[in-house]
């Protein structure tokens, strides 16, 4: 998900991810062009769609092909948000089009997974891989529609991910093309089934911390303004 990396006026520089410095100087020549981030983001919402269409073989082949286009999907996704800085082009809709793209692509990578692995792979299962696709894309999204609330609330700053040496969270994405190679799609699914819901109860705890922080702010103006 593309995001903004400026610091405060006196606070310590904060280190951009690799993948956004990259996308920063590939899109630098579009700068004064007629391409606009949401071009882009459409862009990265179809390749992505192509990656979990092709989850949905269930064959080794096609599963890394769909690794393989999901790691471009999350690379081409730094690229609207660098056009956007650099050109002055950002917009509200344009920012709401990229969270959309994001839990889309997101939602449809595990259905697709899932139906990959149900169908392609043949494993006998207590609980249908698509169904734990299903799960697992669900609390994703749950995940991008707090985070978006929590944005609303208590800015981008909110929703900032962790970052160390110049990597961020999602960044662990680029390694899905690695799980495939091993033949490790359906381990990878069940821990996203399990792993998912469990962060997504922690977003919503950050969201319920948020939303109390705030409530006393609300109380002191109202307080200000009785007569």
């Amino acid at each position: 998900m593309s995001k903004p990396y400026n610091s405060s006026s006196g606070s310590p520089a904060v280190q951009r991810p690799w993948d956004a410095r990259l996308a920063r100087f590939l899109v630098t020549p579009l700068k004064d062009s007629w391409v606009t981030p949401n071009h882009l983001t459409t862009v990265r919402l179809l390749i992505g769609i192509a990656a979990a269409l092709c989850f949905t073989h269930g064959t080794y082949g096609w599963s890394n092909l769909a690794a393989f286009l999901l790691a471009l999907s999350n690379f081409v996704d730094h690229t609207d948000g660098e056009l956007a800085r650099i050109s002055g082009k950002t917009s509200r809709i344009g920012h709401l089009y990229d969270l959309a793209s994001d839990a889309g692509v997101t939602i449809l990578l595990f259905i697709g997974m899932g139906m990959g692995v149900g169908a392609g792979l043949g494993r006998s299962t207590s609980i249908p891989p698509a169904l734990l696709g299903a799960l697992a894309g669900g609390a994703i999204a749950l995940i991008f529609w707090l985070r978006m609330r929590i944005e609303d609330i208590a800015g981008k700053a909110g929703t900032k991910q962790a970052s160390f040496g110049g990597f961020e969270t999602e960044d662990v994405l680029y390694m899905l093309p690695l799980v495939t190679l091993l033949n490790g799609v359906a381990p990878f699914l069940h821990a996203a089934a399990l792993g998912a819901p469990l962060f997504a109860a922690w977003v919503v705890i950050d969201y319920r911390r948020v939303v109390r922080r705030q409530h006393p702010v609300v109380a002191r103006s109202d307080i200000g303004m009785a007569p």
